[in-house]
């Protein structure tokens, strides 16, 4: 946001510099990214004077120039030849010195020499408005009134001052600070000095004969209305004081009448609208929601769509303006409008902030809108903008005032304790320190009960409601410097602390990355074709195309777009995870949960010298899904074959009814949806029943074990619809107390074995905490290990 100083200055009587300022500004919250130094007129019309013509003669060798003498207050007269049909003696002219640098309105800067033209010296020039950026005319010089007086500067002339121009870095919670207004608030808090308001008392209604009927039916979205006409309006160039101060914050003069707008908005924060009185039709204004799909012409000429939640403002039948968004073109105001219907108004912050989104219009009303403006300030800021377009564009007040607010908006009431503000600040500052800024803030106290204070808010500061809301504006007008940083800090230990969610998805992604995956940001918004249950999809009302027409209800197949993007072009070998979201309907309320997605695919290790590389497999996938859940501590898990659409195969393992992450490669159907030719293993957790899971985790601690651990193996033929997971139940059945590990470390399914049947090789991990184990222990375990197997399973252990 561009703040101009010395437009600041007229809200403050201050001294301090701009540097001192700036530094003011960011101790207490509006932070300036920069600060310049700037001039409304490029150039600044330096080296520019006033001059007086005391001759001009015709050129004796060209028609349509002329030889002029013309004292700028020095001791000899300069010699100036001028093709500008209206220049005359006895004139008052702005000069180009040779050696001025002069910046017209188009083209680019040049520098005045002492030339020949035709034969005649000439020593400078004699300046057209446009010529030196005061204008666009371009029919002649200008001339000044004949009691200008000669050799003083066009700069000291035409009142020009530098300006400096902040650029403020306005979070989304200082709607409040969106003008010169506010930030001059601000300023006025911190240096405990009074804001000088502009004054209105001069408004008058010179008449009522242009009084427009206004309805508004749509008071949910625009709680207040206010307006009035003014008649007999000129509209024409503004005024050198008004485009000055719009283009120092980097504002286009349009005219007078916008132009007053536009700077209102930038001085109050107060979006207003000129509407040409002469094209409503049936002499009403309405305030209504759109009804249905129509198209509507903006001022810029841009035919757009409405839908029927859109708030608009409707004269007798057709729409004139997108409310709180952007003006109509119809209705703009032109060079023949005479009479015109002035809004100020303020409307649902929600409401524009779709329409503008949705339509991609970003302007400066809508900004302020979207982010909350002043209730409270509508009429104000109509009655200050009516009185600088009289001074501007003349015209008499034909109405009066329109205001329409049947419901008005309350201070926000807010209990404050002062103990509660020097805890949470973490330092005293004293009771009268903490009233006095609440005072210089502009909040209301309207019961001291000592250590509690009963507050009202002001509506303009739209982001405070609460107590902590408070004790943050108090902090910035404090200064957040002068808070004293302890020399130590201390702390204790937690040990009942729950482990934090972003805590623990760092820890597993940073164990990911560190085993040679890359982590991928996937769009939520997908397109319906990946959605196998389409009816509890969450769909987009208006997707700005087909592919992104619903939210995602997996995240697998944003994980096979990547795998796809990377293979097309030539990296083949990926391992690839995303945290992320998904979304349903269930029962016509959306649900949204986090979701954990691995993708591998291609080589899983690359061949070294010593080595050979290893293909991805349903092995490699397993192996980090365990080591994910070992990593997490996450145990008793029950597994089970996985029957799902995504998957061709897999396994799934659950936490009592609830699945924890199912884990395969991906089916044939949904690699072709995704244009992927090759296979793809994946694993998805379910992360929000993880970490329901961990945060009941309890830590226990535990000597590392003094005697050797012993393995075990045992090679048997299955049937296939026997699992690993039935064999581990078995195992740990038999042997609970030496038995620490079962594991499979190899799987063979061919035609050398007989039909329906696999083979298995599995791992057993033996140990005694309290001694060595014998041979005659270890080998009576395995006995009744073999014998389980071979009773519960129907496994031939094979030698």
């Amino acid at each position: 946001m561009k703040i101009s100083y010395n437009w600041l200055k007229q809200f403050l009587d201050i001294n301090s510099s701009p540097e001192e300022i700036s530094i003011i500004l960011t101790a207490i919250g509006l932070e300036v990214e920069s600060l310049e130094q700037v001039q409304a007129i490029p150039g600044g019309l330096e080296g520019l004077v006033i001059g007086y013509v005391k001759e001009a003669v015709q050129h004796p060798n060209a028609d349509r120039l002329r030889v002029t003498k013309v004292n700028v207050g020095g001791e000899e007269d300069l010699q100036i030849v001028c093709g500008a049909p209206n220049v005359a003696a006895g004139q008052k002219v702005v000069v180009a010195t040779v050696g001025t640098t002069v910046y017209p309105k188009t083209g680019e800067p040049f520098k005045i020499s002492k030339s020949k033209i035709r034969g005649e010296v000439s020593e400078g020039m004699i300046c057209a408005e446009d010529e030196i950026g005061l204008g666009e005319s371009h029919d002649g010089i200008m001339v000044l009134p004949e009691e200008t007086a000669v050799g003083i500067l066009a700069k000291a002339y035409f009142n020009l001052n530098d300006d400096y121009l902040y650029e403020i870095g306005l979070t989304p919670n200082r709607a409040d600070a969106a003008s010169h207004l506010g930030v001059a608030r601000d300023i006025a808090a911190y240096l405990e000095i009074p804001v000088k308001m502009p004054k209105v008392d001069s408004f008058k209604i010179d008449s009522t004969t242009s009084s427009f009927q206004l309805e508004v039916e749509a008071e949910d979205l625009a709680p207040r209305y206010s307006g009035v006409t003014i008649s007999g309006v000129e509209v024409k160039e503004s005024p050198q004081w008004l485009k000055e101060k719009l283009a120092v914050i980097g504002i286009r003069s349009i005219n007078n009448i916008v132009d007053v707008t536009n700077y209102v908005l930038h001085d109050l924060g107060q979006p207003l609208h000129a509407f040409d009185a002469g094209e409503i039709k049936g002499h009403k204004v309405v305030v209504r929601r759109a009804g249905s799909e129509v198209s509507f012409v903006t001022l810029d000429g841009i035919e757009r769509k409405l839908q029927k939640e859109d708030l608009v403002i409707c004269d007798e039948k057709d729409p004139m303006c997108i409310a709180g968004v952007f003006g109509g073109e119809v209705s703009g105001v032109k060079e023949s409008t005479q009479d015109i219907f002035l809004e100020s108004a303020y409307f649902n912050a929600v409401s524009v902030r779709k329409t503008s989104k949705r339509l991609g219009l970003k302007t400066d009303s809508s900004f302020r809108f979207e982010r909350g403006t002043d209730p409270e300030i509508t009429v104000y800021a109509l009655k200050r903008a009516a009185l600088l377009i009289q001074e501007v564009a003349g015209g008499n007040i034909s109405s009066a005032i329109f205001d329409h607010y049947p419901h008005p908006v309350q201070d926000f009431k807010v209990e404050l304790s002062i103990d509660r503000v020097n805890s949470l600040i973490g330092q005293e500052i004293g009771d009268d320190k903490i009233k006095s800024i609440i005072k210089n803030l502009g909040i209301k106290v309207v019961a001291d009960k000592g250590k509690v204070l009963d507050l009202e808010v002001p509506t303009y500061k739209v982001d405070v409601t609460r107590e902590v809301d408070v004790v943050e504006e108090i902090l910035r007008i404090y200064g957040y410097d002068n808070i004293v940083i302890p020399s130590k800090v201390n702390a204790s230990l937690n040990y009942t602390s729950k482990p934090d969610k972003e805590t623990v998805q760092q820890t597993i992604s940073d164990m990911l990355s560190a085993n040679g995956f890359f982590e991928i940001l996937s769009n939520s918004l997908t397109k319906s074709a990946y959605s196998k249950d389409l009816e509890h999809a969450v769909k987009i009302l208006n997707p700005l195309s087909s592919d992104l027409d619903v939210m995602r209800q997996s995240l697998v197949y944003s994980g096979l777009e990547a795998v796809a993007y990377n293979s097309n072009r030539k990296n083949q070998d990926l391992k690839l995870y995303e945290f992320g979201k998904i979304y349903n309907v269930e029962e016509d309320k959306y649900q949204e949960n986090a979701e954990l997605a691995i993708f591998l695919t291609g080589k899983y290790s690359s061949a070294v010298w010593n080595t050979e590389g290893s293909h991805t497999d349903f092995y490699k996938i397993k192996s980090v899904v365990d080591s994910i859940l070992q990593r997490l501590n996450i145990t008793n898990l029950n597994s089970d074959e996985l029957d799902h659409v995504d998957f061709a195969y897999g396994v799934q393992y659950r936490k009592g009814p609830k699945t924890l992450v199912r884990f395969g490669k991906v089916s044939d159907a949904a690699a072709k949806l995704t244009d992927v030719d090759k296979p793809v293993y994946a694993a998805v957790f379910n992360w929000d029943l993880i970490f329901t899971i961990i945060k009941n985790n309890k830590i226990s601690y535990k000597e590392v074990a003094k005697f050797p651990a012993v393995r075990r193996d045992l090679s048997m033929l299955l049937d296939k619809s026997v699992t690993f997971e039935q064999l581990k139940k078995i195992a740990l059945k038999v042997e609970r107390g030496l038995l620490k590990a079962v594991d499979v470390f190899d799987v063979y399914q061919g035609d050398k074995l007989p039909e329906g049947k696999k083979s298995y090789a599995l791992s057993f991990i033996l140990q005694d905490d309290e001694k060595t184990l014998t041979d005659k222990q270890i080998d009576s375990v395995m006995q009744k290990l073999i014998l389980n197997l071979e009773k519960e399973s129907g496994a031939e252990i094979r030698k």
